[in-house]
């Protein structure tokens, strides 16, 4: 994926009456406001890179309203991509072709129905992209703790084993996972 690099200017779409704490953007980047910033650092939480400043350009609203609002100051950062990686064995995944990378476990993945991470993996991130699901945004229980503590808005976190991923219907694998050992 491309960079994205200076200057940044975002035009956001502002669906209901309030601006989030979290916002998608362009790429692996995403962007979140400086109260989510301040609280993260403060915190001492570590996974998150960048905290480049940005301009809002424009706001489109999908609601008709009146009057002026007050658009929050936004950071872009990126999720680092961390060590922690997917386990095969407990994971339930429909792949098209066998993993091709040992490092970076890419391999024709078309579904996932629940995943876990190999165990010894993980480095203690609070917010990384684990090997073998490198478009997915993974947590800790401290960032969940986190988000709930400060009340930031805009994200939905699932857990891990109740993730689903189906972009073709194919529906989950039929062989269950293997228990931990």
């Amino acid at each position: 994926m491309r960079t994205w690099l200076p200057p940044y200017r975002v035009e956001l779409d502002l669906p209901g009456k309030d601006f989030g704490d979290f916002v998608e953007g362009p790429g692996y980047d995403f962007l979140i406001s400086e109260r989510m910033a301040e609280a993260f650092r403060t915190d001492g939480l570590i996974g998150l890179l960048g905290f480049h400043p940005l301009e809002v350009v424009r706001v489109r609203r999908k609601r008709k309203s009146a009057g002026a609002i007050e658009v929050p100051r936004y950071l872009s950062v990126t999720a680092c991509f961390g060590r922690g990686a997917v386990d095969e064995t407990r994971s339930r995944f429909r792949r098209a072709q066998p993993i091709t990378c040992p490092e970076c476990r890419y391999g024709g993945l078309n579904s996932v129905h629940g995943f876990s991470l190999e165990p010894g993996t993980w480095q203690g991130e609070d917010i990384f992209r684990p090997r073998g699901l490198q478009g997915s945004i993974v947590v800790s229980e401290r960032f969940a703790e986190f988000i709930q503590r400060h009340g930031l808005t805009n994200m939905k976190l699932t857990p891990t084993e109740q993730y689903t991923w189906d972009p073709l219907h194919l529906g989950p694998p039929e062989a269950a996972p293997s228990a931990p050992s």
